[in-house]
């Protein structure tokens, strides 16, 4: 099994927080659709005729693309991959795109997952952060897609922001779990270096919270959702019952994925490797059959850091059985060795075969697993 990520970038305006690759070149829409489908076609084979269980559109603002956009693309994926019927089929959205012309227009498409980008209900910090929706529709646009039939639908919050409390933390949880969407991902407010946001902090125009209050905003948010019925199965992620976000599992767990796109990342389990992250340029090289990408072979020692670092994330852990006959006895008893302080510490547990993190564990799970990375001497 495999996954498709295809990247688009387009938004109408920037957030202060965001350092992905975006643009608010959207006269380009056209130009840059022709080449993604031209990029899939060229590398059909990547994955090596593998099964698509799960294809997602992230951004940027997917939310941007017309009718005739989303035609052609699911036109060429169908033509050139073998997409299991039952693929995850997921699309990002900002809640101003999502009115109900554009729902019922979606809903002609294979799409069977939504994921919300809302961050917050709170108005005033939706301002701050320039978010082009507000609280009202954030709630109108969740239940305008639950109505068109949308019945897997994740959200995306954000904690640690300025001026943010306990009571006000606890008040978005409380709307969120009223919803009652299959997922939501709580990502912790980075200070990314260049951004916007970067900046007013540099000029003490808004303040970063302090440590003690960003543990306690985690611990909420692990209370809150556990006590409503949702899973906690990755540091940043929950859901009800068996609705994780199989894309995005498939990262964590090694499973093999083609990125296109501009700034689009692709793994196949020796190599990695990454599309330039400019428009114009990936644009060209895709329309001149020569694509402006970078590569990385993975050696032993990578393969076994990635390893590390992704499978203890989840909540099924890190297998020993995938450690040992995967990596070999040095790395084995290497990962064993680094691992018991925080086994005696009760920050690692072994369960069943698997090394997971603790209920404590999770707090410093940064710490844990740079402790248990290789680092040549």
């Amino acid at each position: 099994m495999a996954g498709i990520y295809l990247h688009i970038p387009f938004c109408k305006r920037r957030c202060i927080y965001c350092d992905f690759f975006s643009t608010t070149q959207s006269g380009q829409t056209d130009r840059y659709i022709e080449a993604l489908c031209a990029e899939l076609e060229q590398r059909k084979d990547y994955l090596e005729d593998e099964e698509i269980e799960t294809v997602y559109m992230g951004g940027g603002t997917p939310s941007q693309l017309q009718e005739k956009h989303f035609e052609a693309l699911f036109d060429t994926l169908y033509h050139h991959y073998s997409i299991r019927p039952d693929a995850e089929i997921t699309i990002e959205a900002n809640p101003d795109d999502l009115h109900p012309t554009y729902i019922r227009m979606l809903r002609h498409f294979p799409f069977n997952r939504l994921s919300m980008g809302i961050q917050t209900f709170n108005d005033a910090t939706l301002s701050v952060l320039q978010r082009r929706h507000n609280a009202r529709q954030a709630l109108e646009a969740f239940w305008n897609c639950r109505e068109a039939g949308f019945g897997n639908i994740s959200i995306d919050l954000m904690y640690g922001l300025p001026g943010e409390t306990l009571a006000t933390w606890q008040a978005d949880l409380k709307q969120a779990v009223t919803l009652h969407p299959e997922h939501i991902s709580a990502y912790h407010l980075i200070y990314e270096e260049g951004t916007p946001l970067w900046k007013l902090r540099e000029q003490h125009r808004v303040n970063e919270i302090d440590e003690d209050l960003s543990v306690n905003l985690f611990s909420e948010l692990i209370h809150t959702l556990k006590n409503a019925g949702y899973e906690h199965y990755e540091i940043s992620n929950f859901c009800l019952p068996d609705k994780y976000s199989r894309h995005n599992s498939s990262y964590w767990t090694g499973k093999t994925y083609l990125g296109c796109g501009a700034s689009a990342h692709s793994y196949n389990g020796t190599s990695r490797q990454w599309n330039i992250a400019s428009l114009e340029k990936y644009i060209t090289g895709i329309e001149n059959h020569k694509p402006d990408f970078e590569k990385e072979e993975l050696d032993l020692y990578t393969r076994y850091n990635d390893f590390i670092i992704t499978s203890l994330r989840t909540m099924w852990g890190m297998s020993l059985t995938r450690l040992k006959t995967g990596f070999g006895e040095k790395l084995y008893d290497y990962c064993i060795h680094l691992a018991t302080p925080h086994l005696q510490q009760h920050t690692l547990q072994q369960t069943n075969g698997f090394l997971k993190l603790t209920g404590q564990g999770i707090f410093i799970s940064d710490g844990i697993m740079s402790d248990l990375l290789w680092v040549e001497d």
